[in-house]
């Protein structure tokens, strides 16, 4: 399959795994699960048609690992990023002493007054090297990169949880915790 298609099929399972799962008749289950089964018939009753074969090379070569499967290989889901109302069941974690997020430059004064806020999103993303988290600012304009203090945070009774494709997620980060790279 061409890169064209898995981006397209990438961004239309974000979108209604992750945010608009009732567009397509989908509804999500404890962990943020959907029966890849029904997720396919949604699809394809949407005129989005993807195979089982599309699906799994998505899921498989996806750069950030934004889908997972279940064990069985009958339900999927979106790693974390949901703007809706979802519990994706995560054990709170201990995080690495220092962790990173990445932004655009515009927002640099807001997160230095206010610190780093989840926004529409259920939580705050961080990761675990500066080169994620800059590829991740570069999304957003100018990449800056903020050091968080997450091993201060945990000790400061903060909960933070790991997602299945390595991102750190924790409810927000004061400014205190953060330090400019």
């Amino acid at each position: 399959m061409n890169n064209s298609r898995l981006v397209k099929i990438s961004k239309y399972l974000s979108k209604h795994l992750r945010h608009q799962p009732e567009r397509i008749g989908l509804t999500l289950t404890p962990g943020g699960w959907v029966s890849v089964d029904e997720l396919l018939a949604a699809c394809a009753k949407h005129q989005f048609p993807i195979n089982r074969t599309q699906l799994n090379e998505v899921v498989a070569s996806n750069d950030k690992k934004r889908f997972s499967f279940d064990s069985t290989g009958t339900l999927i889901r979106a790693n974390q990023g949901h703007s809706i109302e979802v519990d994706l069941q995560l054990k709170p974690t201990v995080p690495p002493d220092i962790l990173y997020h990445g932004t655009g430059h515009g927002a640099v004064e807001s997160i230095l007054q206010k610190g780093i806020c989840k926004m529409s999103r259920h939580h705050v993303h961080l990761s675990q090297d500066m080169a994620t988290a800059r590829t991740v600012g570069a999304r957003h304009g100018r990449p800056v990169v903020f050091a968080v203090d997450a091993g201060a945070m945990h000790a400061a009774d903060y909960t933070f949880y790991c997602s299945e494709n390595g991102v750190w997620l924790v409810d927000n980060v004061p400014p205190e915790y953060l330090r400019q790279t």
